[in-house]
């Protein structure tokens, strides 16, 4: 089945000619008229840009998520692949109608009627692993179904078996292979494409995200309506509001685009540092724009997690990089084990500010990313930098944020905004703030433990026979049995005032 699937995605790459990209080059550019001549069911008469986007439509999931990445990439490829491309974020070819009303029948186990006050046969959109149908539920609510797309998890699966061969090759035969660790990220990549075929596990996303930001001062998310939803069926809040890919629209609304730039920064830190869970696939086609200028969240079947330490670790390296700190951005490196123990930090430090050095006080339409990548890749391979697979989708998602920058306000300085941010996020957690912050999630299990801890004590006190007790301790230990009153006490007296200073901070 491998061999076949191998096959298909030649086949289709030589009938759309795609191997153009490669042999456009002068000294292979002789190739092509011969392959013209031999292949007779090539069709190299559209735009290139366009028999791209078809190709990757017929090719499947994995490779339209590739085309997505690369449409908000506009520093990276040429304007008219980067608007072809766009068409993939939600203008998927759609299955069928009738598939998806067998499919909800199937999953409900009764005629759609029944389910449904209303049902509109038309998808509003069709992404790679599903599409988007509007509905009413019989009490009135207007709701967005989506369904997975039939057949779509062998298809998938398919492509991920190929893809984890090719991470064997490079593994094997490519000298940077072991350091880039490309079989771990397939195995990365592998988990969330499963995880979003689970359409009760993107539900349960969705509800988390709603109620991280529940005041809804920069971020809607809509309402999942869990009664309606299966691992096939999603039901969840219409929202309403304006593609943010709609740029004149945007404008046309009185939409700042400036301020809307500056809170999707925010918006992607926040998700980050503050709540180590954030929207991995923000793409223009799942991010909508509401009439008063708040984000609306769309399409959680990629969400990114990130471990107290990750956070921390990253915090540090983006406060010191914005502070221009190159020779802490290097120790940091070192003392996270990411660089080699005998890394010289002072030559690492200087290979990350000839990189990083000239793109300071820069608005983003300056900015050159795609040199900036290329040279930190050649530095991380020069000093033998571990990837890591856990940030693979926090990469990808600073790459979908700078793009979106790029395209709402070139203007955008993109470290100005987000330092700030990061001071105050570091200062909750290592200064006071966050010491009250831990006292206070920790009080409940002092709550349990400190009325234990006279007993406990005095239990320590009376026990001298321990072997393992040195005899300068057992004397003390003796001395002090006559006060073991006292120090019951004061454990209390101790416990108390803690308990009392974190509630009154915080009551």
């Amino acid at each position: 089945m491998r061999f076949f699937r191998l096959f298909k995605i030649i086949f289709v790459v030589l009938r759309y000619g795609l191997d153009e990209f490669i042999l456009a080059h002068e000294r292979t550019s002789w190739l092509l008229r011969p392959l013209n001549w031999l292949l007779f069911f090539r069709n190299t008469s559209r735009p290139r840009a366009e028999r791209l986007r078809l190709a990757l439509e017929e090719l499947g999931p994995i490779f339209v998520k590739f085309g997505q990445l690369l449409s908000t990439r506009r520093d990276l490829i040429p304007t008219d692949i980067a608007d072809e491309l766009a068409r993939l974020q939600d203008r998927v070819p759609p299955f069928p109608s009738a598939h998806a009303v067998a499919l909800l029948q199937q999953a409900y186990g009764k005629p759609l009627g029944e389910v449904f006050a209303e049902f509109d046969d038309m998808p509003v959109a069709s992404a790679s692993v599903a599409q988007v149908h509007f509905a009413v539920l019989p009490d009135g609510r207007e709701v967005a179904v989506k369904i997975l797309r039939p057949g779509i998890v062998n298809t998938i699966n398919h492509d991920v078996a190929l893809l984890e061969i090719c991470a064997d090759m490079m593994e094997r035969w490519w000298e940077d292979g072991k350091r880039l660790k490309p079989k771990l990220v397939v195995a990365e990549f592998e988990k969330y494409l499963h995880d979003e075929l689970d359409l009760m596990r993107e539900a349960a996303s969705a509800s988390q995200l709603r109620r991280n930001f529940a005041d809804a001062k920069l971020l809607l998310v809509p309402e999942v309506h869990w009664d309606w939803c299966s691992e096939q069926v999603m039901v969840m809040e219409r929202m309403q509001g304006l593609p943010i890919s709609n740029i004149s629209g945007l404008r046309a609304a009185g939409i700042d685009l400036s301020k809307l730039a500056c809170n999707g920064v925010e918006i992607f830190y926040t998700q980050v540092f503050r709540d180590g869970f954030f929207h991995a696939d923000m793409h223009p086609g799942n991010i909508l724009v509401a009439h008063d200028g708040r984000y609306v969240a769309m399409d959680f079947g990629i969400m990114g997690t990130l471990t107290d330490i990750d956070k921390n670790y990253l915090a540090q390296n983006f406060i010191a990089f914005f502070n221009r700190d190159y020779k802490r951005v290097a120790e940091l490196h070192i003392e996270s084990g990411w660089a080699p123990a005998d890394t010289r930090v002072d030559e690492f430090e200087a290979a990350i500010r000839s990189v990083c050095e000239p793109i300071f006080d820069k608005p983003l339409r300056d900015v050159s990313f795609g040199k900036v990548l290329l040279r930190l890749f050649q530095t991380s391979r020069r000093f033998g930098i571990q990837i890591q697979p856990q940030l693979v989708l926090l990469q990808k998602t600073l790459l979908n944020i700078e793009g979106l920058g790029l395209q709402l306000d070139p203007e955008l300085d993109l470290w100005k905004t987000a330092k700030p941010w990061l001071e105050r996020w570091m200062s909750e957690q290592v200064g006071w703030r966050g010491f009250i912050k831990a006292l206070r999630s920790e009080a409940p299990r002092y709550a349990t433990l400190l009325p234990q801890l006279p007993r406990l004590l005095h239990q320590r006190l009376n026990d001298d026979s321990s072997a393992q007790t040195a005899p300068l301790l057992r004397e003390l230990l003796h001395q002090q049995k006559k006060r073991n009153a006292w120090l019951s006490a004061i454990a209390l007296l101790l416990g108390a005032a803690l308990l009392f200073a974190a509630y009154v901070h915080f009551a």
